[in-house]
């Protein structure tokens, strides 16, 4: 029988003693076993997946002392819709132990789920007199030999590493005291575990971004987050582990989307993910008919011509629209004429995104987000909203009461889980952004981010420049400072936006050098960004490749991107549907391409398969491969 809810089990009316033995709960397939117990009014944990025990007694508190008085299992079995996704539609089911507990006369629960891929933990405290501070803590002992990734920020994520090398790295980058979430664990067997928070946004005000500590002397990571107590309830944030066969398991996990709160909207129709161009590294760029490209009216008019020409959905304007900023008002740029920009745009049926910048004026007011909807704008980039949680929370509020989607630049809080809350926060910058701060940018650095960043959601990573010899050579006002340091492949590059999952996927090049390549641009131009039915993995090894195929419909886009030892990828199209024969259009490098030496040769070329066929990716050094099926009449 499938129930909603099904009460399945009441351990004890009164106080629980240990010689009972651990609470425990396993995952509906029953391959998750988590074990809770108490040990000298302490709160310990351990977690088995696949007959194997990865974390064992490990500790879980929110107080020092903490008795367990009773518990009860119960099992949920649902499915809901996405507004917009890698899935059109999730199942939530998990098995959930509910655990009463007791500390100095006060009461409240444990809530420890099992998912078929991983584990979360929650503490709720009901209403009622409370004071002094909380610390929720959970520690991570693990498996000894394991290799740890972490992200850095604005630069290539860390790892592989020991424990002991991890904190090596952190003594050396003085200026970080804690790790990123998420930690990524490759087990000595060769399986993966992320260590991560979900629902952050539904959490008492108080909880700041979770962060990683290392325990030297237990040799151990752990997260401790502080909180001050009130007469309110009292709700933690999710601790998340995740578990993954493949480093690609982790990626296409709904685990932290179901722990997240339903959707808060009731109306999402405006809700559109899309497509975006994007001014801001193509200042400087002169196109062959000699117009060079800044921040002007003319420039941002070519931009709205190529978006209504090829189908893109939105253009982004970045900074300087505006000169200077008060509560409420912006004194606009004489170099363009905003308005008349927008007005072309309407004519042109592209929607406008504007940015805007905290460090310039009032910020987070009740006026800003009505200004923007009054100028017609769809949607909002939020630059250096930092980790400060209530006011992020605030902004995603404050955009959706205005229709407009929201999309933090620079390091924000990665808020996992929030796009199933308030689906218009449709992507953050919580990765290095091709050539931000003006850096060099490897296919390494890249495989890296798309395992390990991208495991707390979507991501603003501004793949898709087209001009690769233009931007290396400095022909950009904003380049990389070293010139010849960015390297990739126009097929890479290509690629990486369907791999790199988002509400909106920002292309950063000049129309022109998209219009050069149209050929290869169309792989681009048809994937319909976040509307997505599937989403697989076919292969994944951090820092070496990956290749992600996704449906929409009965179309499948595949991308793949390699490290720079090249290489080849063998892709099964056993997911393909029976019966059918596909047109599979293959977007690839050329024997002479090279990320370092030749990165814009490539070839476009049509095949047909079926299901069960197999196609060779061959790969250039730092190259990448792109297919586009569909199913032939």
């Amino acid at each position: 029988m499938k129930l909603r809810l099904l009460l399945c089990l009441l351990l004890s009316a009164g106080m629980w003693s240990c010689r009972q033995g651990p609470l425990t709960v396993e995952s509906p397939d029953g391959n998750v076993k988590l074990e809770v117990y108490e040990v000298d009014h302490r709160l310990k944990y351990s977690l088995r997946w696949q007959g194997e025990y990865l974390i064992t007694a490990a500790d879980l508190s929110l107080f020092p002392e903490i008795r367990i008085l009773g518990a009860k299992v119960n099992r949920h079995d649902s499915e809901w819709k996405t507004v917009w996704g890698q899935f059109d539609t999730i199942r939530n089911h998990y098995s959930e132990l509910i655990v009463d507990v007791e500390w100095k006369g006060a009461k409240g629960k444990l809530l420890a789920r099992s998912y078929n891929d991983g584990i979360a933990f929650r503490f709720v405290l009901p209403e009622g007199e409370k004071s002094g501070t909380a610390t929720f803590k959970c520690t991570y002992p693990l498996p000894a030999e394991s290799q740890l990734y972490v992200p850095a920020g604005e630069s290539e994520p860390w790892g592989p590493l020991s424990l002991a090398g991890l904190r090596h790295k952190l003594k050396e980058r003085k200026s970080r005291k804690n790790l990123s979430i998420p930690l990524v664990v490759e087990t000595p067997g060769k399986s993966f575990m992320a260590v991560l928070e979900s629902d952050l946004y539904s959490a008492t005000a108080g909880f700041q971004v979770m962060k990683l500590e290392i325990d030297s002397a237990n040799a151990e990571v752990f997260s401790a987050n502080e909180v001050t107590l009130s007469n309110r309830e009292l709700v933690t944030p999710w601790r998340v582990i995740l578990l993954g066969n493949t480093a690609g398991d982790l990626l296409t996990s709904t685990t932290t989307v179901n722990l997240a709160a339903p959707c808060k909207l009731d109306d999402t129709g405006w809700i559109k993910p899309g497509k975006t161009l994007w001014d801001w590294r193509v200042h400087g760029y002169t196109a062959p008919d000699g117009f060079t490209y800044g921040i002007n009216t003319e420039s941002y008019k070519r931009f709205i011509d190529f978006a209504a020409a090829y189908g893109i959905d939105y253009f982004l304007i970045d900074d300087a629209w505006y000169t200077h900023v008060t509560k409420g008002h912006f004194e606009l740029s004489d170099k363009l004429n905003l308005q008349e920009v927008i007005d072309y745009a309407e004519s042109k049926e592209v929607n406008l995104m504007l940015y805007y910048d905290r460090r310039h004026g009032q910020y987070g007011d009740d006026e800003l987000f009505p200004y923007y909807s009054s100028l017609n704008m769809k949607g909002i980039k939020y630059g250096f909203m930092g980790k400060n949680v209530p006011f992020t929370r605030s902004a995603i509020e404050k955009s959706a009461e205005s229709r407009l989607l929201i999309d933090f630049h620079d390091g924000p809080v990665p808020f996992t889980g929030v796009r199933r809350t308030l689906p218009n926060a449709v992507t953050r910058e919580y990765c290095h952004a091709q050539q931000d701060s003006r850096r060099a940018f490897t296919p390494e650095s890249f495989l890296k981010m798309a395992l390990i960043n991208a495991i707390t959601g979507p991501l603003d990573m501004n793949n898709g420049n087209f001009d690769i010899r233009g931007i290396n050579s400095g022909k950009r006002l904003k380049g990389p400072r070293k010139l010849n340091s960015y390297l990739t492949t126009v097929t890479s590059e290509a690629a990486r936006t369907l791999i790199i999952f988002s509400g909106l996927v920002c292309i950063p090049d000049a129309p022109e050098a998209y219009a050069a390549k149209k050929d290869l641009f169309e792989f681009i131009q048809k994937q319909p960004v976040g509307k997505w039915n599937d989403t697989k993995i076919l292969h994944s090894k951090i820092g070496a490749y990956i290749t992600t195929a996704r449906r929409a419909g009965n179309e499948w886009f595949i991308g793949s991107v390699i490290s720079q030892k090249g290489g080849k990828l063998d892709i099964r199209l056993d997911f393909l549907d029976e019966g059918l024969v596909y047109e599979a259009t293959l977007y690839e490098d050329t024997e002479e391409t090279h990320c370092a030496t030749n990165p814009e040769a490539y070839r476009v070329r049509k095949i047909s398969v079926k299901k069960g066929d197999r196609v060779t990716a061959e790969m250039a050094p730092g190259g990448g491969h792109c297919m586009w099926l569909k199913p032939r009449p």
